[in-house]
Order: structure tokens, then sequence, then C-alpha cells
């Protein structure tokens, strides 16, 4: 799932994140997959979204 979110230029694009969280939520409550593994997926994913913002941000200097 993680793959196929990323773009060919490395990017993530958050209409395909929320597709995938979508596509996460319904497998879970079809019994696909566990409810917490479902939860963990997404957390996963949304933090995966998050991460280059998190990572723009210039280190402190002391």
């Amino acid at each position: 799932m993680q793959k196929s979110v990323a773009a060919e230029t490395g990017e993530r694009d958050p209409a395909k994140v929320r597709g995938l969280i979508s596509a996460v939520d319904k497998a879970a409550k079809r019994g696909i997959i566990h409810r917490n593994a479902a939860r963990r997926r997404k957390a996963r994913l949304t933090k995966s979204l998050q991460a280059p913002a998190a990572t723009a941000a210039p280190a402190p200097t002391a």
C-alpha cells in the first residue's frame, strides 16, 4: 500500500492517502483485516504524509 502512495517523483498525494485510508476502513469493516491492524496502517499512512513537513524545519542551534 505504501508503495502505491508514492508517486514517481517521490511526493505523496493527499487524495491517494485518503483513498487508501478509506480502503483500509472498508477492509476492517468487512473483517478482511483486524481493526487494530487497520488503525496501525492508517496511522502509518498519515505519519508518512506528514513526515516531509516535519523534516523541512531547520534544526535549532545551541
